[in-house]
């Protein structure tokens, strides 16, 4: 009786081994659960960025005011019969 309940005990203690600290064990599952976690906020961030991206692609495809807007702002273009005026400030002198 003795030497079955130390077998059963070394069992015992093999399979707890496994268990936190084998392959695939508790401390490998925490880890996987931290990254899809982490996975799930970036995944979350690109959805955000996409559909941003994705409406600014349609107010660019339906909208000219979209593109007119992109046009003076990024390339400088003016419509003809207008008159372009660029302010400047003025510079301080600097004290000696």
């Amino acid at each position: 009786m003795r030497t079955l309940t130390l077998i059963l005990l070394a069992l015992l203690g093999s399979l707890q081994y496994h268990l936190w600290w084998g392959k695939n064990g508790l401390a490998e599952y925490h880890e996987a659960q931290a990254n899809v976690a982490r996975q799930m906020i970036d995944n979350e961030q690109l959805l955000a960025r996409n559909a941003l991206l994705y409406r600014e692609i349609e107010d660019l495809n339906k909208g000219l005011a979209a593109v007119e807007e992109l046009a003076r702002n990024d390339l400088g273009m003016i419509k003809p019969g207008e008159t372009f005026y660029r302010l400047l400030l003025a510079e301080e002198p600097s004290s000696p």
